[in-house]
């Protein structure tokens, strides 16, 4: 918190928005393009103490019992560590700037509610891939069990 109060500073005005504030960061991902072609997404390579605070907060969510430490798991299974950790910097960036600039205090929804969300998301998500193909997707209360 220190490293990130003497990096920045008090006042959060120099960044009008959370986006300017990961950019600046080199937290986002990046936006070649050239004849509507994305030649590269990825991140800016900047040398920023609080970026470097970022990053290893975000490496500590790996054993983290939060949601942010599910949101964590989740991305390193499906990008990678390195990736993983730059994701869940951006995440922990952004929750930065909105206490930073609000004054709020940061209250953990915990690891249930982000598993129960991220169940729901994936849940919408397939009822809405039926209805694209026709379907219809019901729910079981309790699945059958074959006995042989």
């Amino acid at each position: 918190m220190l490293i990130l109060l003497s990096e920045l500073g008090l006042d959060p005005t120099r960044f009008p928005t959370v986006k300017h504030f990961t950019s600046w960061l080199g937290l986002c991902p990046g936006s070649r393009v050239t004849g509507g072609k994305i030649k590269s997404s990825q991140t800016r390579s900047v040398v920023n103490r609080a970026a470097n605070a970022f990053r290893m907060a975000a490496q500590t969510l790996c054993r983290s019992h939060s949601a942010l430490g599910a949101y964590y798991r989740r991305m390193q299974a499906r990008l990678g560590a390195p990736k993983a950790i730059t994701a869940a910097a951006h995440k922990l960036a952004r929750i930065f700037y909105h206490l930073w600039t609000s004054g709020n205090a940061y209250v953990d929804p915990g690891i249930d509610a982000y598993e129960q969300q991220y169940r729901e998301r994936v849940l919408k998500n397939l009822k809405k891939k039926a209805q694209a193909f026709g379907l219809e997707l019901i729910s079981i209360s309790h699945p059958t069990q074959c006995v042989s």
